[in-house]
């Protein structure tokens, strides 16, 4: 409104102002009629000559207008020119700089055998409670995981890595929102949750995203205890065949980092991926596979239980991104400037996910990108 009012200020007469309005109007038919061209042929399937005939007949009409809107651009047209440039150059340093935090945190994330060769313990002293750790990546372990053991060594007895993403779907159903997954055997009490959300999903203030964790996490244990159940061998064929389909979209998420066009499958949730691949593998010492063997789906479910009792925390990286120190001056006004003012401007997922503030644990790092 601010913006609206300063223009309609700025301008000395009528004219400039409705040559403003006439370039922005323009500028947005061409605009429309281009973007309609792929939607035609990769949405709807048209025929390229139905195409071809929109593209004709609406250039047709609109290169008239923009032809007589370029030769008034001196004359108040150039405002609309100004405004889009400035957006452009925004969105253009946020979706630089994310890119580049998103590239440091894949180069320096921990490898999940290296974790699990540890030993049950992880090698840190394991405090009864349930511990979720918010990051970007669908596998491997976080930079700020490694970083907060590495200062203090300890870490809970339950440790679910929580990652969301964005779809470019236009809503996921509550039920297949959630993909669960085990890391490592039973004794270490480790999971991976991905969380997808579409476009159009809002996240209600009423919403208790802990809670909706915590009942999808016991419910995929009952599941997981189903499935060990199963002596069949075309039920254990059936099995096979959704865990290769489920570790084949986990794979789209790691590399479209975020972006990716996977559609939904309820059957995700039985998933085992690359996390559980890697840690059969694992070093284990005969007392872990003692454990590990003797374990029953019911103690299991008793002990998330009981660390559910035992308390909550949520684990949120506080990254800041800064240019390195032989970077341009452009680069450092970019990340230093703006990027962190933008960031700043925008809700935490804290805020988005309704944390409790008493079990928020930040844990600070710097990126130098």
């Amino acid at each position: 409104m601010i913006l609206c009012i300063a223009v309609t200020a700025g301008f000395k007469n009528q004219s400039q102002i409705g040559n403003a309005y006439g370039t922005a109007v323009v500028i947005v038919m061409l605009v429309t009629t281009f973007l309609m061209v792929p939607v035609m042929l990769l949405v709807w399937k048209s025929h390229w000559i139905l195409v071809v005939i929109f593209l004709v007949l609406s250039l047709t009409v609109e290169l008239p207008y923009f032809t007589a809107c370029i030769n008034k651009v001196d004359q108040g047209g150039w405002v609309p020119l100004v405004i889009a440039i400035t957006f452009f150059v925004i969105m253009h340093v946020w979706h630089f700089c994310t890119v580049k935090r998103y590239e440091f945190e894949m180069h320096s994330k921990v490898s999940m055998a290296w974790i699990l060769g540890l030993g049950p313990s992880l090698g840190l002293v394991r405090v009864p409670g349930i511990g979720f750790v918010y990051t970007e990546l669908a596998s491997g372990v976080p930079h700020i995981f490694s970083h907060f053991v590495t200062n203090l060594p300890a870490i809970h007895s339950v440790v679910v890595f929580v990652c969301v993403k964005y779809l470019p779907v236009y809503t996921v159903p509550a039920e297949e929102r959630f993909i669960m997954k085990r890391i490592g055997p039973k004794n270490y009490h480790m999971f991976r949750c991905v969380a997808r959300y579409g476009y159009k999903d809002i996240h209600k203030k009423d919403d208790n995203f802990e809670k909706m964790l915590l009942d999808r996490l016991l419910i995929f244990v009952r599941l997981e205890s189903m499935m060990d159940g199963y002596s069949d061998s075309e039920d254990l064929t059936v099995m096979e065949h959704k865990a290769k389909r489920s570790t084949r979209s986990l794979q789209l998420i790691e590399k479209a980092g975020g972006n990716n066009t996977m559609s939904s499958t309820g059957d995700l949730s039985y998933s085992s991926s690359q996390d559980s691949i890697v840690l059969a593998k694992s070093p284990l010492t005969g007392n872990s596979l003692t454990r590990y063997s003797s374990q029953t789906p019911g103690d299991e479910l008793e002990f998330l239980n009981r660390s559910k009792d035992a308390g909550v925390v949520h684990f949120l990286g506080n990254t800041v991104v800064q240019a390195r120190r032989d970077s341009g001056i452009l680069k450092k006004v970019a990340v230093n400037y703006v990027y962190a003012f933008l960031r700043k401007m925008c809700r935490e997922n804290s805020v988005i996910f309704n944390v409790p503030h008493e079990s928020l644990l930040n844990v600070g790092q710097i990126y130098y990108i």
